[in-house]
């Protein structure tokens, strides 16, 4: 009996694909039972074949449940980006960008990776429909715990969400109304028409800064906890020190190496020390050996390798590692013996390099030093820092002009210097935001720059010249079509650029140097920033772009960059000419991986940015502050203030004395009527309107 239904089945299914094949295009199903003399009460079996021949991707169903083949329609695979008015991109493997209608993004969410069918191609590109969801990128969703009569919803806190969760009571687990929650959904569609959920975690009151950094780990699904065979494997490892891990390394415990950082930095990984010699100058730099404690492959390895990054948000870190290393062991912390892997580099008094060496070392930082501390000694000359710190100064000294002779000659080079404002979040006791400033940068921070730079890339030069796999840090060239479109912006403003057929680093930093000192210089430099590509990692040397560098790599932050790891376990293969403990196709995937795990850590950075902003200002609504253009939309302009580094939106409904219409260039906003113009880069008045702290929207209104 079962062999028989088997063939009817069979049978019906070879019709059904004959006829779609005979027809040459898609039929409705009323056509298939018409041209198939398929009797009603048969009908149910036509309709569970199409469902099978569906599901085995044999045929596809096209709106207005029309049914064909697949191939006679391109279906592409990509990562779905939804925009909060409801339509969606998809960005292809392959580089295509395919626009989503609304209605067509069905059941996919932000962030999905989505099988994709171009069913149209428009003047302005392709057009299609989502036909299938391969991997959901959003495990958790954000949101607030609302309560409506008996029942439980949870509001996403992401506009691009367009729907509410249903929450049934017996799966709240405890959590409270109006916190923020986090939710999984558990089935497709409830009895209100709305996807049903469950609570797996309250993160709390969303009037607290805390509730909110916890909502962006859980919105970007960032690793934070430790699996106990993580904790297990920690156990093993030592506290400090121990004298065999010592053996076969260069003692460099009496050279005055001593790490530059941030007041509230916690990890060091990287300690310098500069000395005068007859050629020229010696520099060393000694950065934290975490290879030799985290192996290949250990439940530590893979755990950083999925984080791949520490994230850093101004009131607390993911760390890449867990704190028994991060802080403690495999930080060069000052007065103990830490093991690194150390490059000694001579240079001439030109800054030439003479000589280089790779040695795995002991090391014994002579000190903590801060930025503000080094600045005072070597820039501002104050007797009682330099006092404080007298047997280190002489060294400090010749680490500033080593410092300075090594800048001077990467600018010569090419390597770019855009110089923008980078947001400081200063939190004050009680955990609120008291201030958002310009985050310093000062000579001592160059100098630190400077050594790492040359560092990274004398490693780089090195593996590449043993023809060892490894993973380079790349930067490509501009686009020249994206410049093209940035040189009609600057048309706009009345300055013609004669840009050179090859774009080089030298062109750049040439707009740079004319740019530097006008009033538009910051939104200029922001743009020019924006038209470059993003730098990645690559097992294949495309050079540093940004750097003007042919060879470079990341090797001098091991504790809070996977990719540095990588380099390490090279470079002591390398140094003992063994064989490389990578191949360079699993390279390839590493590099794919980290780079999106990094852009990752850069996104929810600047989400919980966008929060504490908006937290910055709520109490400032009324005041009035001064601000420039740096964004101009259809429905706005975006201000940055030039009182603190803090963003927010004009929009067109709030300007009422004109209807306002986006120029061709879309570079200003233009009234139909008065004439009036709001231009990227002009200088506006602005008063603080209302800030929203469920979407973290600052609105102000333009003053005249």
């Amino acid at each position: 009996m079962p062999s028989k239904k088997k063939s009817f089945f069979q049978s019906l299914e070879e019709e059904i694909l004959s006829l779609l094949k005979k027809q040459e295009k898609p039929l409705f199903l009323r056509e298939i039972y018409h041209l198939l003399h398929i009797p009603s009460e048969k009908r149910n079996q036509v309709r569970s074949v199409i469902k099978n021949l569906l599901e085995s991707g044999k045929i596809i169903q096209l709106k207005r449940r029309k049914y064909g083949f697949p191939e006679d329609f391109p279906i592409y695979q990509g990562k779905l980006r939804v925009h909060p008015d409801g339509f969606g991109f998809v960005e292809t493997e392959d580089g295509r960008t395919v626009f989503i209608p609304p209605r067509k993004i069905k059941n996919a969410l932000n962030g999905d990776v989505v099988l994709v069918r171009i069913e149209k191609i428009t003047p302005k590109g392709p057009e299609g429909s989502i036909i299938k969801v391969l991997e959901r990128k959003r495990k958790n969703i954000v949101g607030y715990l609302v309560k409506r009569k008996k029942h439980f919803f949870v509001e996403p806190e992401d506009p691009r969400f367009p729907f509410e969760i249903y929450i049934p009571k017996k799966k709240l687990h405890g959590a409270k109304k109006d916190h923020l929650v986090v939710t999984k959904i558990i089935q497709n569609i409830s009895e209100f028409g709305l996807p049903v959920g469950e609570i797996i975690k309250d993160l709390g009151d969303p009037q607290k800064l805390e509730t909110h950094a916890w909502a962006v780990v859980y919105t970007y699904d960032l690793p934070h906890l430790w699996s106990q065979k993580v904790q297990r494997e920690l156990i093993r490892i030592p506290d400090e020190v121990k004298s065999e891990d010592k053996q076969g390394r260069v003692d460099l415990t009496q050279i005055p190496l001593v790490t530059i950082d941030g007041e509230n930095a916690r990890d060091f990984d990287d300690a310098i020390c500069v000395k005068k010699t007859k050629k020229g100058y010696k520099l060393w730099v000694a950065i934290a050996d975490v290879s030799y404690y985290v192996l290949k492959n250990t439940f530590l390895d893979r755990e950083a390798y999925l984080r791949g990054t520490s994230v850093y948000f101004p009131n607390m870190v993911i760390p890449m590692f867990p704190e028994k290393l991060s802080n403690h062991l495999c930080s060069l912390n000052p007065k103990v013996e830490r093991l690194a892997i150390t490059v000694e580099i001579d240079f001439t008094k030109e800054g030439e390099i003479i000589n280089t060496k790779f040695y795995e070392t002991v090391i014994k930082s002579h000190a903590r030093l801060t930025y503000t501390e080094v600045k005072k000694m070597i820039v501002d000359k104050e007797k009682e820092v330099i006092e404080k710190y007298k047997d280190l100064y002489p060294m400090l000294e010749e680490a500033a002009e080593l410092a300075v002779i090594l800048r001077e000659k990467r600018l010569k080079r090419g390597s770019l210097d855009f110089d923008l404002p980078e947001p400081e979040v200063i939190i004050n006791m009680k955990g609120e935001v008291e201030n958002i400033i310009k985050r310093e940068r000062n000579l001592a921070h160059m100098l630190i720059e400077d050594f790492m730079i040359t560092a990274n890339e004398a490693v780089a030069e090195y593996l590449t010249k043993k023809g060892y796999p490894f993973l380079y840090r790349i930067h490509e060239n501009p686009d020249p079509n994206k410049f093209k479109q940035l040189s009609e912006i600057f048309l706009a403003y009345g300055i013609d650029i004669n840009h050179p057929e090859e774009l080089t680093p030298q062109f750049f930093q040439e707009l740079i140097a004319k740019f530097s000192g006008k009033p538009y210089a910051y939104l200029f430099n922001t743009l020019l920033l924006r038209s470059l590509k993003q730098a990645k990692y690559s097992p294949e040397n495309l050079g540093h772009f940004g750097l003007a560098s042919s060879c470079y790599c990341h090797f001098t932050s091991p504790i809070r960059r996977y990719p540095d790891l990588v380099v390490h376990r090279t470079l002591k293969r390398a140094l003992r000419n063994r064989k490389p403990p990578y191949k360079e196709e699993e390279l390839e995937v590493m590099g794919k991986f980290l780079s999106e795990r990094e852009r990752i850590a850069e996104e929810a950075e600047r989400d919980v940015l966008k929060r504490f902003q908006a937290f910055f200002m709520k109490d400032k609504i009324g005041e009035i502050f001064h601000g420039i253009i740096t964004g101009i939309t259809a429905f706005g302009f975006f201000v940055d203030l030039e009182e603190y580094l803090v963003t927010g939106v004009v929009r067109l409904i709030d300007i009422k004395d004109d209807y306002y219409n986006l120029d061709e260039k879309g570079i200003a906003l233009v009234g139909k009527n008065t004439g009036r113009i709001f231009r990227l880069g002009q200088k506006v008045k602005v008063r603080v309107k209302e800030v929203d702290l469920k979407r973290f929207y600052i609105n102000f209104e333009v003053l005249e």
